[in-house]
This record gives C-alpha cells, structure tokens and sequence, in this order.
C-alpha cells in the first residue's frame, strides 16, 4: 500500500485484456486509447486525496504525451508526484516510458 501522505507515490494498474476501450482499436493489435490511459490516472489521482486536493474539482491537463502503446494484459507503474503547481505523472510498462505529464488546477492552467 502507498505512502498517500508522501509527495511521490508509486502503484501497479493492471491493464485487463478484456478492458472494452480496445474494441476497435486496433483489429488485430489492441492499443489502449490515450484517452483511457489518462483517465486512469486521473482515476488514481482521484483515490488519493492529498493529491486530488491540489487539483480542484476540474483537472486540466497542462501537458501530456504518449510516448509507446500499451496493450491488452500489461501491468503499468504509475508514479504520482506533487508539484507546486500540481501533479506530475509517469507511467511505464516495464522498462518503457508510455506516458508523462502535468495536471493542475482549472484556475492554476495555462491557456488551452
């Protein structure tokens, strides 16, 4: 169990291979939608309330990117960090970095 006091936190999301955001994407060689990738961190975000605090109710997302797919059964590491602006986050699927970024508050975002 993770340390929610802590500035940093880090966790194991297993991705199930009958997640319904593969249907469709793509035949043959599934990909987990960016958008469902992001929305599991926002989900784990969301569980830990010293970091879902510095986010408000309407999180924005100053930055992200997707940096390799993330398929069907993977077990991904999230690392969760507070920012004074925030939360950053990464997230891995074993050695490989699929994912970084930067959320804030709606009234600490930049423009869109």
């Amino acid at each position: 169990m993770p340390d929610e006091t802590a500035s940093t936190i880090e966790l194991t999301h297993h991705v199930d291979a009958g997640l319904r955001a593969f249907d469709g994407h793509f035949p043959g060689r599934p990909v987990m939608p960016g958008a469902y990738l992001l929305a599991v961190v926002l989900h784990e975000i969301e569980q830990r309330t010293p970091l879902a605090s510095r986010l408000g109710a309407v999180p924005q997302v100053q930055q992200v990117k997707f940096l390799a797919p993330v398929g069907p059964g993977r077990t991904l590491r999230i690392r969760l960090q507070a920012q004074p602006q925030g939360v950053a986050f990464t997230v891995h699927d074993g050695a490989t970095l699929v994912a970084r970024g930067q959320l804030a508050a709606a009234s600490q975002a930049g423009p869109a």
